[in-house]
């Protein structure tokens, strides 16, 4: 038996071992988070070192991950440097209003999430070249490869989550500070994913519309100034930035939920507290056993059928614990009936983004046919199933929460438990999530690096199964924010006692509708962003095959680090504003106008941002798709579908990839920051009423 595998099998023993003693023997049931936490570090440790210990066989692929690895890392640490320049400034603001122990709690929120982002960021760029290599010799062995950089990720944002917030609740024993961790997750998520989607956008867009459209070169083309920067962004973007996201999404459910438990013991009794955080520990166990299980089984499976596979197991699994785990804390299995329900809808919500996102699907096919009629009807027919692809989700979202809260007799612990069954997944969903950037990068690597043509097709077909779990990826998260939303609503309305929200004058209704405008703001920022980079990026692609031929034939190489050094300035400056925004504006809004005026800003910007970030994500996708699709044909390259499918791609990407995500975190960070200063507003004399 090799030795990592003999010592996931003792580690497995004596984790397992830990918690069966937690429970029958009296431990106080703290301890669980705490090993549960620590044991998904320990099987991200494992996966590690199977990643960093295997000698890789071609130097040119070695010399061009080395390239990538080194600008992510340079991106990431001016990121942090960034973020932490503006953190004590709102940590000073968090103090003055609320006190040190949520400006502590807050602060230790944003350097989790960067920790876990980095860490997972820098084993992704180590298991890409590891992938590309292996896919030389066998395609079962380059894919596991893969899914073990991306359960790294997985596996950190959870267990990080979970230790540090067991540790706070241990400390303080109060599930308000918590809320300043949560609202530390959220900016620092919110600066992550608008920093990395500007940057890997930009850098995407220009490659793409200089390279594909304008010098009809292939994609990857080591000629192209911004390939590097291109495949860099991946990781920054989709690794760094999408573990900030779901670090955000699983610590916050956790502290929504320790807050409404708090409020239930006199008819739960005193072990309700346990519950979010002890389902969350379901799901990491769960998600543990399907990222194990997520292999080849048959040489002709299909990479889609093997993470479903991995991904039904943990669905089972965690349906099931959830079930046990509330007849045994709390005698009352109508709640783990609506933890179910939330599992549910996360695979309903999936299935839908793949109809309408997923290649081979009747969206997509009729967007690629549309390229041949050229660009405008590419973007009109995308347009028109991405306006109808959000529907079905949110009906899904809304029964599921009727039908718990009806079930439950109508408790608010019904809501929470649908909310934290959303989540349950999280971890083979941010595995098969990093899974896309390390075989989009693979992919890029063979190609720079000359691997044989066969190599560079067979990863290329895995990016294009990673981009479609990239969508689900999003539309996960965004239908895990709407439930969450509920509980949000339930939360802070009944901590600042506005349980009537006026709508026969116009006040309440008037901040419902700026509410719905502010999702419309913050796109149109991010957007604009990310345009105003890929101008430069596109000008830089330009001016360096125009003032060096020799570019485009082979003979001189391109000056790849400054296009990298484009994207990261632009992205750390640009991402500072739509920051500010979120943190800030509820604050401002509480003290000025009042509990109830912020209350009905968040009705309409969480609802607004659920449906606009559906959408965004949906669309972003099928176009992306839709280009893959016409590229599988060799006869098209250089064709009007071609070009009119590269105008859509690079259309959408900066909805899927920037605006998408950054509503989602947006969501989350205004209606916990709302949370956040719930207690003092009626405290406090409103200036305008």
């Amino acid at each position: 038996m090799p030795f990592t595998r003999r010592l996931y099998l003792i580690g497995s023993l004596v984790f397992g071992g830990l918690i069966i003693a937690a429970v029958f023997s009296g431990f106080n049931l703290w301890a669980i988070p705490i090993i549960v936490g620590l044991f998904a570090i320990f099987v991200a440790g494992i996966f590690v070192s199977r990643i960093i210990t295997r000698k890789v066989n071609s130097k040119e692929m070695l010399e061009v991950s080395d390239d990538i690895h080194n600008a992510a890392r340079v991106y990431l640490r001016r990121q942090m440097r960034t973020i932490l320049l503006a953190v004590p400034f709102m940590a000073a603001v968090v103090w003055a209003f609320m006190g040190w122990r949520e400006a502590l709690a807050f602060a230790l929120g944003v350097c989790t999430s960067i920790t876990a982002g980095y860490l997972g960021m820098s084993i992704s760029v180590r298991t890409n070249i590891q992938t590309a290599d292996l896919a030389e010799n066998s395609f079962s062995s380059a894919f596991r490869m893969a899914v073990y950089g991306g359960g790294v990720m997985g596996l950190l944002v959870t267990g990080l989550s979970l230790l540090v917030l067991t540790v706070l609740f241990l400390i303080f024993k109060d599930p308000q500070v918590l809320v300043g961790f949560g609202v530390g997750g959220s900016l620092a998520a919110l600066f992550g994913q608008i920093g990395g989607g500007i940057f890997t956008k930009s850098a995407d867009v220009g490659a793409d519309l200089v390279g594909k459209v304008e010098e009809k070169i292939p994609e990857d083309d080591p000629r192209n100034a911004a390939v590097i920067a291109d495949l860099v962004g991946d990781n920054v973007g989709d690794c760094a930035g999408r573990g900030a996201d779901l670090f955000q999404t699983f610590s916050d459910d956790i502290i929504t939920g320790s807050v409404v438990c708090a409020t239930l013991v006199s008819i739960y009794g005193s072990r309700v507290i346990y519950l979010p955080i002890l389902l969350q520990c379901v799901g990491i166990i769960s998600s543990i056993i399907g990222i194990l299980a997520t292999r080849q089984w048959s040489p002709d499976q299909k990479p889609t059928s093997i993470f479903n596979v991995g991904l039904w197991i943990s669905a089972v699994l965690s349906s099931g614990g959830a079930m046990a785990l509330s007849y045994w804390l709390i005698d009352d299995i109508t709640i783990g009936l609506a933890a179910i329900l939330g599992v549910a809808t996360m695979l309903i919500t999936a299935a839908t983004t793949r109809h309408y996102a997923g290649i081979n699907k009747g969206p997509v096919n009729k967007i690629a046919a549309a390229s041949h009629r050229g660009a405008a009807l590419t973007l009109m027919t995308g347009t028109a199933f991405g306006l109808r692809s959000p529907i079905i989700s949110m009906l899904t979202i809304i029964a599921a929460i009727m039908l718990a809260f009806k079930v439950a007799g109508g408790t608010i612990l019904a809501i929470l438990a649908v909310n934290i069954g959303t989540d349950l997944l999280i971890g083979i969903i941010m595995a098969s999530d990093a899974f896309g950037p390390i075989v989009d990068n693979a992919a890029g690597i063979a190609k720079i690096g000359k691997a044989k043509r066969k190599v560079f097709e067979s990863l290329s077909h895995l990016d294009t199964v990673g981009n479609t779990l990239k969508a689900t990826t999003k539309s996960y998260a965004m239908a895990s924010g709407t439930v969450t939303a509920f509980v949000l609503f339930a939360t802070f309305f009944t901590i600042t006692g506005n349980t009537v929200l006026d709508l026969i004058t116009p006040y309440s209704l008037g901040f419902i509708f700026v509410g719905i405008s502010l999702p419309y703001l913050m796109s149109s920022v991010v957007i604009g962003a990310t345009a105003k980079t890929a101008e430069l990026m596109v000008d830089e692609v330009r001016d360096q095959f125009h003032q060096n031929p020799a570019i485009i034939v082979g003979e001189a190489k391109p000056n790849y680090t400054h296009c990298v050094d484009i994207a990261t300035k632009n992205a750390l400056r640009e991402m500072l504003l739509p920051g500010g925004i979120a943190f800030l504006l509820p604050i401002t809004i509480g003290f000025l106008f009042g509990s109830a005026a912020l209350g009905a800003l968040l009705i309409g910007a969480v609802s607004s941002s659920a449906l606009l970030g559906a959408y965004f994500n949906n669309t972003g996708t099928a176009f992306d798709n839709a280009k893959k699709t016409i590229e599988e044909n060799p006869k098209l390259d250089g064709s009007l579908a071609h070009a009119s499918a590269v105008v859509g791609d690079t259309y959408g990407d900066p909805l899927k990839d920037v605006a998408g995500p950054s509503l989602l975190i947006f969501m989350k960070l205004i209606g916990m920051t709302s949370l956040l200063i719930a207690p003092i507003l009626n405290t406090v004399t409103v200036i305008f009423k």
